[in-house]
């Protein structure tokens, strides 16, 4: 659950700390006072697109900081698969919004925005007019009958999902691979061509390199001769000359000083040395021949391999590649009609096992639309729809998508005698909202998501019908931890912790600040929700009334 929320320099908000409860939390306070910054910056913290006009007047940066406390294990093991660490289950996500970009952290480490939203999405469920209006879209109505079946349908979605990805693979490959007759003829004699060029050149592994090298050698045949025989005069005549000289003077005065021998033996090594090079290059020199008509057969050998790597690839693995490619297209080619009825077997056969898997998948939607229709409508009830006919309408496509082949559509009919129709024929903005919270108290037991936020739920409701929603939201929060915003005391009342937002005036300048009420100071702010300006007695002691009633009521809810 969100326990604390930190927000520093955001729009009019200098700086707050928030201490959530962990069950109702109601928000209030007058038009204009900033209850829509404070929803605004709780998006923002959970990844929601950022600018620089957030940033207030009292720094360069805006900071918003929440605080999960993860209790379900289930959510906690999830996060881990992120490599997000927790240390006493703590979440702790912070943004800080500067002119130029945002700097986005999990529990100190700085993470993409996209992490954020991953994990925010986790742990809190924001729902404001935004979300209602999706409510008409059948894809979030086959959203939510799915989400109802849980594993077994998500499994069943993963499984149709890679079959329509399987099928939609080989459809394109054989629109891809199809070749009419006459092109055929005119690849099979091209191809052949190929095929014949690389097979007739027989390459071998090493051949690129070792022909280029014995071809340069032999163009410069008349350079290295000339060099070795220079080097062989230098180092057979004047170099072993000048040692053998050196060693017979050292013999003569070795006797004079013994140290000298030393030096002697060193001269008689490099002689040897010198003899050993000699011999070596002689006889490198006597095998060394130049033979032009050999250098014509490396230079037509060299062309061949040039033409080939020009054609088929750089390098020997690369033209052997497209010999096998060509050979490949060669084989399919030459008894095509047999292989393209075995590619369009092969679909078949996918297209099948996709069919089979998706009806599955639609039966399992309508057994579920079934469960699910029957305790919606109970909600509704619940809501102060008095005569409600609620259904859910599992419709086959034509097609098949990655989401199997099925459409949702949601109807309702809230007048005896009427017939179902679409949601978004008939339902006005208050209803909508309220079938959104019939279906979250629906999915509240099983819903991993501890913390959900809403925003606009009271639109279009009041009297009876507020006090129903009233009830639904306690006993949503007996379950979660619920931040309510709402205009309605009916609401209100139901608070276990309830927050005033309000906008003070200081030096000259307009701030939203936001606290904790006392139980005085609640009783005093359901009275201006139920009278207004001029807070009489009369209002008060009817909003004291009111709380005790529906701590009296709260108790009952919880209880049953």
């Amino acid at each position: 659950m969100l326990v604390h929320l930190h927000i520093k320099n955001f729009a009019l908000i200098d700086e707050i700390d928030i201490e959530f409860g962990e069950h109702l939390n109601i928000l209030t306070g007058e038009t204009g006072a900033g209850k829509s910054i404070l929803v605004g910056s709780i998006s923002i913290a959970l990844g929601a697109r950022v600018s620089q006009e957030m940033i207030g007047n009292n720094g360069e940066y805006a900071m918003v900081e929440a605080i999960f406390q993860i209790q379900q294990e289930e959510t906690v093991q999830k996060l881990r698969d992120m490599d997000i660490d927790m240390e006493d289950g703590q979440l702790v996500i912070s943004r800080k919004i500067t002119a130029n970009r945002s700097i986005n952290k999990i529990n100190g480490e700085s993470v993409p925005v996209s992490m954020i939203r991953k994990a925010a999405a986790l742990c809190i469920d924001i729902h404001g007019q935004h979300e209602h209006q999706s409510l008409l879209s059948k894809d979030k109505q086959l959203e939510i009958v799915d989400a109802y079946g849980g594993e077994k349908t998500a499994t069943l979605k993963g499984e149709v999902a890679a079959l329509y990805k399987e099928y939609m693979t080989e459809k394109k490959e054989i629109e891809k691979d199809y070749v009419p007759e006459q092109e055929r003829a005119r690849q099979l004699g091209f191809l052949q061509y190929e095929k014949d060029e690389i097979e007739a050149a027989a390459l071998k592994p090493d051949e690129m390199e070792t022909v280029e090298l014995e071809y340069r050698r032999a163009m410069n045949a008349g350079t290295i001769v000339e060099t070795m025989a220079g080097i062989y005069n230098k180092t057979s005549e004047t170099a072993l000359s000048a040692v053998s000289q050196a060693i017979r003077q050292l013999n003569e005065i070795q006797e004079l000083d013994s140290s000298i021998a030393g030096f002697a033996e060193e001269l008689i090594q490099i002689e040897g040395l010198l003899g050993d090079f000699n011999r070596g290059l002689s006889a490198f020199m006597a095998d060394f021949s130049y033979d032009e008509n050999e250098m014509k057969q490396l230079l037509a050998r060299l062309d061949c391999i040039r033409g080939l790597q020009v054609k088929y690839g750089d390098s020997y693995e690369e033209i052997m590649q497209h010999l096998d490619e060509v050979a490949e297209k060669l084989e399919k080619y030459s008894d095509y009609e047999e292989y393209y009825k075995k590619r369009k077997a092969q679909l078949e056969e996918t297209k099948r096992r996709l069919q089979d898997k998706s009806d599955m998948l639609s039966d399992c939607r309508r057994e579920l639309a079934g469960q699910l229709e029957q305790k919606i409508t109970k909600a509704l009830s619940d809501l102060n729809f008095a005569h409600v006919d609620f259904g859910i309408s599992i419709i086959p496509c034509e097609n098949f998508s990655a989401n199997g082949q099925d459409e949702a559509e949601f109807q309702i009919a809230t007048n005896p005698g009427e017939q179902r129709q679409s949601l978004g024929k008939i339902v006005s903005g208050g209803e909508l909202s309220r079938i959104m919270l019939a279906i979250k108290s629906v999915f509240a037991d099983s819903d991993q998501i501890e913390t959900m936020v809403f925003d606009e739920i009271d639109v279009g409701i009041s009297g009876r019908t507020a006090q129903r929603v009233s009830e639904k939201m306690c006993l949503l929060g007996s379950c979660h931890q619920i931040l309510c915003i709402t205009h309605l005391p009916q609401i209100a009342a139901m608070a276990d912790e309830h927050f005033i937002i309000e906008k003070i005036v200081e030096k000259e300048k307009s701030i939203t600040g936001i606290r904790k009420l006392d139980r005085s100071e609640t009783e005093q702010e359901l009275a201006r929700l139920l009278g207004g300006v001029e807070i009489t007695d009369a209002v008060l002691a009817s909003a004291k009334e009111m709380k005790e009633m529906a701590d009296a009521r709260k108790n009952y809810i919880i209880e049953r």
